[in-house]
């Protein structure tokens, strides 16, 4: 008998109105979606990696022709501009597949080693296996991109792939789906998983071949826990509360436009989000002037031209009001924006973007991660102190040094702990496939994106091979003679200068002895 499947219905963050309503993937269909993905690994794996890319040129091709439907959808959903929509989620998506159709077969091809010269006459190579059905749990901040990027690599290395879509944005999962169905992809291939936190936790405890999760600190370690129970390897990529650190001789426009930027994208729900700016004392003034005379031009609505939407998920809101409430009562300045006791929200999350100045270190504002439009900004005197500054965090997702003088901005990107630093501009480095992404500290565990966003997803297989023309080894039995070669041949080879004529003699002897029969 067939379950009845729940269904939600689905409101839009920016208007209130009831936009969808979607049937949740019922519990007892866990079982199904795995058997039926193990049963497509075969096939699926068994496909060389251009014959698996031809699927992919096709899922581009029609993203393309139906962009603008798609960001119509992710803004529908997320309460995001639909330029945001198109530049930062489905632009990205659309460089990921072209980044895989470039590079995937190169990078998953065996991959020849070293051989020791120990190991006289052998050859060596690595191969990269696909690991099995690979589960990716994904966000609501940017619900296409971060969920469509891994799924994307661990299906181009030859596993099949469930994927648990946000429940906060669940028509974006629905238009993924659709999307690799009218690509073709086999069934089983690719399926997907629509529900909550319950449909969540029984989907990793199906003893998945490996876990991708994007999201916060506290579910990526309940989700790296129950992972390692059962050794499943995993990649957590988790918050962030990434510093702008400003010198005085910086480009003082273009820092506060990437300020703004940085601070207010995607109404500041962006784990590389800049979340706290540090400016050089003789410039912090004239940066937050020009900065709040700056704020007051931003747009907000949903309309073409409008520059920030609204927030996606109203959990977050009491977030973002519990780190102002806490700033304020500490001495922070509201240098603009609305405090929390005067926001009128009703059945949208509009939140004005926030600065707040005469901040410290012993405010949630500078410590945990807000994920909205709140840019706290604060002074420094030295380089070592906003060094000192950057790193006073129990994040270290992603950072920016904002200087003329390269050779200072290199050594201060050197010292800032941080998955990846930023020279003069912000955010961008997620942009660029040729580079691993992932954090330090508490923003996660693992890297993709770069060719490890391809291998990751694989069991790196080392081959070794000899011709088998030779009846024995040099350290196979008997040993009977053989120590004093081996002790004079290994300390004439690993000593300050190898002796090369001593370590060839010793060899030819032991060679000699192997090949005597009994």
């Amino acid at each position: 008998m067939e379950e009845v499947k729940e269904r939600w219905k689905v409101f839009s963050p920016a208007t209130g109105k009831e936009i969808a309503e979607i049937d949740e993937t019922p519990l007892a269909e866990i079982n199904f979606l795995y058997d039926r993905a193990h049963a497509a690994f075969s096939g699926w794996s068994g496909l060389t990696v251009s014959e698996r890319l031809v699927y992919f040129k096709k899922l581009r091709l029609i993203m393309v022709e139906q962009m603008d439907e798609i960001a119509e959808v992710i803004a529908m959903d997320t309460g995001k501009p639909k330029t945001e929509a198109i530049v930062a989620d489905i632009m990205p998506t659309l460089d990921a597949i072209r980044h895989i159709e470039k590079h995937a077969v190169k990078s998953l091809s065996k991959q020849k080693a070293t051989t020791p010269l120990l190991l006289i006459g052998k050859s060596s190579h690595v191969e990269y296996m696909a690991r099995g059905t690979v589960l990716v749990i994904s966000p609501w901040n940017y619900p296409f991109q971060l969920a469509m990027v891994p799924i994307l690599n661990a299906a181009a290395a030859g596993n099949t792939v469930i994927a648990k879509p946000s429940e906060v944005t669940p028509l974006v999962g629905k238009c993924m789906e659709r999307l690799f169905k009218e690509a073709g992809f086999p069934d089983g291939v690719i399926d997907f998983a629509h529900g909550g936190k319950a449909l969540g936790a029984a989907l990793t405890d199906q003893n998945p071949d490996y876990i991708f999760f994007t999201g916060s600190v506290r579910t990526g370690k309940i989700i790296g826990e129950a992972a390692a129970k059962k050794l499943i390897p995993v990649t957590l990529e988790l918050g962030g509360k990434d510093p702008m650190v400003i010198f005085e001789d910086a480009n003082l426009e273009r820092a506060v436009n990437a300020a703004l930027w940085g601070a207010f994208t995607n109404s500041g729900q962006v784990c590389m989000s800049v979340e706290r700016v540090y400016v050089e004392r003789s410039m912090y003034e004239p940066f937050l002037m020009l900065l709040k005379e700056k704020v007051n031009e931003l747009t907000q609505g949903t309309e073409l031209s409008d520059d920030i939407g609204s927030m996606t998920y109203p959990e977050q809101l009491t977030i973002v009001a519990d780190h102002l409430e806490d700033a304020l009562k500490r001495g922070a300045v509201l240098e603009a924006g609305i405090p929390p006791d005067k926001w009128v929200l009703g059945d949208t999350y509009f939140l004005p973007p926030i600065v707040l100045s005469h901040v410290n270190h012993s405010m949630k504002i500078m410590n945990e991660e807000t994920f909205g439009p709140v840019l706290p900004i604060v002074a420094f005197d030295t380089e070592e102190e906003a060094i000192s500054l950057a790193n006073d965090s129990q994040f270290g997702l992603n950072s920016s040094v904002w200087t003329m003088d390269q050779a200072k901005a290199a050594r201060v990107a050197s010292k800032l702990v941080s998955g990846a630093v930023i020279i003069n501009d912000v955010l961008i480095s997620v942009a660029n496939h040729n580079l691993p992404f992932g954090g330090a500290k508490q923003s996660g565990i693992g890297r993709y994106h770069g060719e490890n966003g391809l291998r990751m997803f694989c069991h790196e297989k080392s081959v070794m091979t000899d011709s088998g023309k030779k009846n024995t080894e040099i350290q196979w039995y008997p040993y009977k003679g053989k120590y004093p070669k081996f002790l004079s041949m290994f300390q004439n080879y690993f000593s300050a200068k190898t002796n090369w004529v001593v370590f060839a003699k010793e060899y030819l002897k032991l060679l000699k002895m192997a090949k005597k029969k009994k």
